[in-house]
């Protein structure tokens, strides 16, 4: 099963493919986002990983929680669910 992971604290200069390519060494990943604002197209400084089993994901919050990239060091944990 799917896990999807709330990544936290990114640089606003990081591209989705740079957040890809630092969380596929832990694991087979289903979908990578970086969440931007509508009106301007800028980063909102966090994004998902989904990764196609739990065991990887795991992996990728006990390596990347606290992780410093670009100077900031990650908030990685597993992602709640949307609430109404």
């Amino acid at each position: 099963m799917a896990k999807k992971l709330f990544v936290g604290n990114i640089d606003w200069g990081t591209t989705d493919d740079e957040l890809n390519d630092l969380f596929v060494e832990h694991g087979e990943i289903e979908e990578c986002v970086i969440i931007k604002d509508r009106a301007t197209n800028r980063s909102k400084g966090f994004g998902f990983v989904t990764y196609v089993n739990d065991e990887d994901a795991d992996k990728a919050i006990e390596a990347l929680n606290d992780f410093e990239v670009k100077g900031r060091n990650l908030a990685v944990n597993e992602a709640r669910p949307k609430e109404d």
